[in-house]
């Protein structure tokens, strides 16, 4: 009830909602225009897990705000992933990115690509990607394991601005040391209704801290 309330309350004036302000998101138009003055590609990795990863969903629909960036500002999009149901996820959210901006022509289905779904091969086939290209933003939001530092430490190697974001607390130390921004924990979740400002998204995130504030109070008390 408290969450529906929220959102109703969100649509009739979503700007009484306020948001703390999140220097990674903010940093991602940034990062996209550095990318469009050097004429050197954005490559975006949504981690190596599957679809059923709560931060495998987080990491495509952000994917599709960067994409909306990237075709307002005509940036190259480079996107490797692990996994085939990703792979098609990701380019359905581009697509429409790219339609939703008006410019459904700079749409590639080859800017999403599969490489492999072995964990050391895909961050191997990934660095491949940096050392060759050279991107000037590197992105890594989604779920990920050991190759974190690996990745991170090779985008850094080239120079570019990495913004990193995953829920998975044994990876963040490494983001947050290889990387220029970090999105730590439920930063990373309340991504989308930061970047879109949907009234749904952000009476959604309203109404879960009331409720988790709830759920505090009612533990002490008792």
């Amino acid at each position: 009830m408290v969450l529906l309330n929220e959102i109703r309350n969100a649509r009739k004036d979503s700007d009484s909602i306020f948001l703390r302000t999140i220097p990674g998101l903010k940093a991602v138009e940034e990062a996209v225009g550095r990318s469009t003055e050097m004429g050197r590609p954005i490559l975006y990795v949504p981690g190596i897990m599957d679809m059923n990863e709560v931060e495998t969903v987080a990491g495509v629909i952000i994917l599709g705000h960067v994409a909306q960036m990237t075709a307002q500002y005509e940036t190259g999009l480079d996107v490797p992933v692990a996994r085939s149901i990703v792979m098609q996820a990701a380019r359905e959210s581009c697509k429409e990115a790219y339609l939703s901006q008006g410019r459904p022509e700079m749409f590639n289905e080859d800017m999403v690509h599969y490489i492999t779904d072995d964990q050391f091969a895909y961050a191997a086939g990934v660095n491949g990607i940096m050392e060759r290209e050279k991107p000037a933003a590197c992105f890594y939001l989604g779920k990920f394991y050991a190759e974190s530092l690996i990745l991170a430490e090779t985008g850094n190697s080239i120079g570019a601005i990495q913004i990193a974001g995953t829920g998975s607390p044994s990876q963040i130390p490494f983001f947050v040391t290889a990387c220029d921004y970090t999105l730590i924990g439920e930063e990373f979740f309340t991504a989308s209704a930061y970047l879109s400002q949907k009234p749904e998204l952000l009476g959604s995130i309203k109404g879960q801290d009331i409720v988790k504030l709830l759920v505090m109070i009612a533990m002490v008390l008792t």
